[in-house]
């Protein structure tokens, strides 16, 4: 079995953009990858191609990858598409991963492109977000979340943004919830966010490029108590491509950059005490990945994480045991995540200022 290696990436610039289209997002994308590889289009013998809002928003509910990779001069490899919600392009990654392992291509291409910001169709933006839960249970999440043991809302606290994310409502009541647990603070749920803005500053490639100050992040309008603008991450339009290889073929390539996969874990949920957050699915693939790595959370330098608000970041730092639980407020806090720190997270400016496609 051979071991697999990323030979070039390539990505978009995100940020909101009416006039590009999937297909356009994945030339340059793919393109960028190509040449950062060192290989041409004719070297792919197999793709991978996420996208989630596509079939939603434009009607384009099958054959996504098809059509934006024959667009741009693909013609008859395998693709395959895959759409799993947050998940999709690392889903992706890791089935083309185990083709590689498995010996059933040398060279893959895995893709990830979505266009999210249809600004003549703001509500059905809006209610796509229902789709990453399940629509059939929707009263009862909503009921599940209320019966939380939070922190109260205090007055005055009722969301202010009246269209938004369903996940910004989950993620609030789990914050309020780890607030009441371990005594977690709206300051220091800001300060991750604020970190993230100031990491954005040395991506040229992020949706926010401005610094904002913890007293700003706070002042921002509120979601959803206590998540505020600055917390959250915004709609985003944009694509990134990875090239993956054999040994056989990085030795051909002679590339000394190429960075292996020493591990990849997916997991779905799991019907857990929502007190016993060391149950999470955050935490159920950490313990996977660094089993199968041979490694443990004191081997990590610098980890990106899903931030789709700040408070995602303080939990899954946790999950990750990269602090102790309940600690992910206080370390953020003391700037052990931020660049320089002991062990910095999301250095590309995360979801909420890299931005979300």
């Amino acid at each position: 079995m051979s071991e697999a290696y990323i030979v070039g990436v390539g990505m978009t610039p995100l940020g909101r953009f009416p006039a590009r289209s999937v297909k356009d997002l994945t030339r340059e994308a793919v393109v960028g990858a190509l040449a950062d590889a060192g290989l041409q289009m004719s070297d792919i013998q197999e793709a991978w191609f996420s996208n989630t809002r596509q079939g939603l928003l434009e009607g384009q509910n099958v054959i996504r990858g098809q059509c934006a990779l024959r667009s741009m001069g693909f013609e008859t490899i395998p693709v395959t598409n895959v759409e799993n919600a947050c998940a999709s392009s690392s889903s992706a990654l890791r089935e083309a991963v185990a083709h590689i392992k498995a010996g059933l291509c040398d060279i893959a291409l895995v893709v990830g492109a979505d266009k999210m910001f249809f600004p003549e169709k703001r509500e059905q933006m809006f209610r796509a977000f229902l789709g990453g839960t399940d629509v059939h249970e929707t009263d009862a999440l909503l009921e599940r979340l209320r019966a939380l043991p939070g922190v109260p809302i205090p007055e005055g606290g009722a969301s202010a943004v009246s269209l938004h994310s369903l996940f910004m409502d989950i993620y609030a009541a789990i914050a309020r919830l780890h607030m009441k647990l371990y005594g977690t603070t709206v300051r220091q749920i800001a300060w991750a966010a604020h970190k993230n803005h100031f990491h954005s500053t040395r991506n040229p490639l992020s949706q926010y490029r401005h610094e904002i100050s913890v007293d700003e992040v706070l002042a921002d309008p509120l979601v959803s108590w206590p998540l505020t603008r600055a917390m959250c991450a915004p709609i985003s339009d944009g694509a990134a491509a990875a090239v993956v290889c054999n040994e056989a073929v990085l030795g051909r390539l002679g590339r000394t950059r190429a960075a292996q996969v020493a591990a990849m874990a997916l997991k779905m949920g799991s019907n857990r005490d929502p007190l016993d957050f060391d149950r999470h699915i955050g935490r159920a693939a950490a313990l996977t990945a660094y089993e199968a790595a041979g490694i443990g959370p004191e081997d990590v330098d610098v980890a990106e994480v899903h931030d789709a608000c700040a408070f995602a970041e303080i939990i899954q730092i946790e999950n990750l045991g990269l602090c102790t639980r309940g600690e992910g407020g206080s370390f953020t806090e003391r700037g052990m995540t931020t660049l320089g720190g002991r062990v910095p997270v999301n250095p590309s400016g995360g979801l909420v200022s890299k931005g979300h496609p």
